[in-house]
């Protein structure tokens, strides 16, 4: 792609982003979630491929659908209760409505189904930029109508969420579909926890950010895509290899690393709130992700090559690949457990 064009588009996809971020009225929020849809299309149908036209179709309708959702919510609201504000949303259609379009936004479940196949349509950049930057203005609403929404919806949409993400991952052999799944699983622990505690959710995302990151850019310097060529990947550089199993780790949220923390603080405030079946049903949704992360360490570091393997053996040429990005965002997905205390002081403010 023309590197000017894509600047213009990478610019638009910021500027609907920031422009969601900044509205406090519907119009404007739908209007910044139009343009970050627009912007992001043309990035992921640039390989020309059957594959990635057919995902940046699927991807088109449903975020269209989302967004004529929320605009009918909100005209709804505006009929009814005479306010076009996104925090005096309080007719119970409208909130309702507002939900489920910004869940399949998400890809939350049930409306999660387009996730896993666009991701596996798309190349590990693009789905980098959809599993993280794209899911920033539907949270940013969310965050805000949160507090309107039934309660009991949040906590059904969150605990169906970690159920789907760990139990459809169990079978993938396709790591983009595998890391879409953990994507599922984790926007679940986020929306479990939005009502009762709201930063909570914004530590969780930005934890979720920081790992997902990690995880692409490692697959992208490994080049793998599926099980079987990431089992290659200890010979070509074993040490980005060990890396790659204690981040995935610590996506499955084992301490001693960073992705506990966010689970810890959240079955901790699931307990204080009078929530324990829900805490409990969480924790348990969280070793079925655990075992298919598990599985990829496995393959990684388990696994001696040569192995069975149908994927042509890559070159090993002169690396060129800047990897600066991906030390100092490994460093953070694996070593922020012991701040903690620090974290929890500050949302204590």
């Amino acid at each position: 792609m023309n590197p000017y064009v894509l600047t213009i588009l990478l610019s638009s996809l910021g500027l609907g982003t920031v422009l969601t971020f900044a509205s406090s009225h519907w119009l404007l929020a739908w209007m910044g979630l139009e343009i970050n849809t627009l912007a992001i299309i043309p990035i992921m149908a640039q390989q020309h491929h059957p594959r990635a036209i057919e995902a940046t179709t699927k991807y088109f309708l449903t975020q269209a659908t989302a967004a004529a959702m929320i605009l009918f919510a909100s005209t709804t609201n505006a009929w009814l209760m005479g306010e076009w504000e996104i925090h005096q949303l309080s007719h119970p259609l409208a909130t309702t409505t507002v939900m489920l379009a910004l869940a399949l936004k998400l890809g939350l479940a049930p409306v999660h189904f387009w996730l896993p196949e666009v991701l596996q349509g798309l190349e590990l950049t693009t789905g980098l930029i959809l599993s993280t930057w794209q899911k920033l203005a539907p949270f940013a609403l969310m965050i805000q109508v949160a507090p309107t929404i039934n309660s009991s919806l949040l906590v059904a949409i969150g605990l169906l969420s970690t159920l789907v993400g760990g139990w459809g991952g169990l079978n993938q052999t396709q790591l983009r579909k595998i890391l879409a799944y953990s994507s599922i699983a984790h926007l679940g622990w986020m929306v479990l926890i939005l009502q009762f505690a709201p930063s909570l959710t914004l530590l969780s995302l930005s934890l979720y950010i920081i790992m997902t990151s990690s995880a692409f850019l490692t697959l992208k310097t490994n080049n793998a895509l599926t099980i079987n060529t990431l089992a290659t990947s200890w010979t070509k550089s074993p040490t980005l290899a060990a890396l790659a199993a204690l981040v995935l780790l610590s996506l499955g949220g084992l301490p001693p690393l960073s992705g506990f923390m966010p689970k810890w603080l959240i079955l901790l405030e699931l307990t204080k709130q009078g929530l324990p079946l829900s805490a409990t049903l969480a924790a348990m949704t969280a070793l079925l992700s655990l075992y298919f992360y598990l599985r990829l360490c496995y393959a990684l570091t388990l696994t001696i090559y040569p192995n069975t393997l149908t994927a042509t053996a890559p070159w090993r040429l002169n690396f060129t690949m800047i990897t600066l990005p991906l030390s100092i965002i490994t460093i953070l997905a694996l070593g922020l457990l012991p701040l903690t205390p620090a974290v929890t002081a500050m949302l204590a403010l």
